[in-house]
């Protein structure tokens, strides 16, 4: 994993390379009414929860906060925002150097933890997860972190959303990390909330890999990854005797935004292997069509999961052949998990007979 260089302090000035100068600003916060966010239990970009919640980022350098539609022009957008919680994320990080100088001076770094909220059910996090959400001095929380679980959050806490969706980056991965260490050294208690693991798909082995580079104590807090929250809310066994003695996890990332997954190795299609698809909405098509291809069978069972283990949950069954027709249907979003393999047939809700024997193995 390559290193990045260290960024320029964040009390420094704005015209840095992650903080840079941006075009002359609109004098109102951004937001966006446009889609109804009560629609969806996560931090979508568009949310108006999300925006109240990180009103205090705004709420100095006009008065008030008000409500206006996003530009066209996200790349402006997004330095116009940055901008604009510039000086109170300085103020901030004045604020916590305060406090550690009132408490003995030089009381070393603050530390970093990293945690996994799980799939979006508030109860589906662990106890430890919850005591570091109540105590932290700062949170950093992407797109899939649930509002019920931004609920928990102390009073006194600050949340700067530094989510990522197709085509609008609300923080570059150089500039989260300029945060995390920037506040960890000022000694506040940082927390980073991921939806589901932190380690799965979520990017937070580069994080952890930069801060302990820069000598930042870095904690772990696992979450339920979606794979294990959601096979478990739909009674499917991600392995099973006799049915599969696997599973593997694969990103359906496409390459530059196409539609050919990113990855997709031949012994993939291994019949006695649960497949689990992250981010795949955009690329199953092109990989049922190679899973089919190099020799799984076109019945195998699977089922396509948004917003899994939440009040807006939704899915769709279907054998592999025919599961992206299902999706387009039904006009799925993200988040959308996908999960191919025979197991997928226990599950209570299977809708198909299964006509043939092979399709399970009888255990015995």
């Amino acid at each position: 994993m390559a290193l990045v260089a260290r960024p320029r302090s964040l009390s420094a000035s704005s015209s840095s390379h992650h903080f840079r100068k941006p075009v002359p600003l609109n004098p109102r916060p951004i937001c966006s009414l446009h889609i109804n966010s009560s629609s969806s239990p996560f931090t979508e970009k568009h949310s108006v929860e999300r925006y109240q919640r990180d009103q205090w980022l705004y709420k100095n350098q006009f008065g008030r906060t008000s409500l206006c539609s996003i530009p066209p022009d996200f790349n402006s957008t997004r330095e116009n925002d940055i901008a604009l919680q510039l000086p109170e994320l300085k103020k901030l990080l004045q604020v916590l150097r305060e406090k550690r100088e009132s408490k003995g001076g030089n009381c070393g770094p603050g530390n970093v933890f990293l945690v996994g909220t799980g799939p979006g059910d508030p109860e589906l996090l662990t106890l430890k997860a919850v005591r570091v959400i109540q105590s932290a001095d700062l949170l950093l929380y992407d797109r899939l972190v649930s509002n019920d679980v931004l609920d928990l959050v102390g009073p006194d806490a600050r949340l700067l959303y530094v989510g990522k969706t197709a085509g609008y980056h609300s923080r570059t991965q150089e500039e989260i990390h300029e945060l995390l260490l920037n506040f960890a050294e000022a000694g506040a208690t940082v927390v980073r909330l991921k939806g589901g693991d932190p380690l799965v798909f979520g990017r937070g082995g580069e994080e952890m890999d930069f801060l302990q580079q820069q000598g930042i104590e870095v904690n772990v807090i696992p979450g339920i990854t979606a794979a294990s929250g959601i096979a478990a809310e739909l009674g499917i066994p991600l392995t099973h005797r006799g049915i599969a003695n696997s599973v593997r996890f694969l990103t359906g990332h496409s390459r530059k935004g196409g539609t050919d997954p990113l990855f997709v190795a031949e012994n993939a299609a291994d019949p006695d292997t649960t497949l689990v698809v992250y981010m795949g909405l955009s690329t199953l098509p092109s990989l049922a069509q190679k899973l089919m291809h190099h020799g799984l069978p076109s019945n195998t069972p699977a089922v396509a999961v948004e917003r899994g283990t939440t009040p807006q949950q939704r899915k769709v069954f279907a054998e592999l052949k025919d599961l992206a027709n299902e999706i387009a249907s039904v006009e799925l979003v993200s988040p959308t998990l996908i999960i191919i393999g025979k197991v997928v047939a226990l599950s209570p809700s299977w809708p198909h007979p299964l006509k043939e024997a092979s399709c399970l193995v009888e255990v015995k």
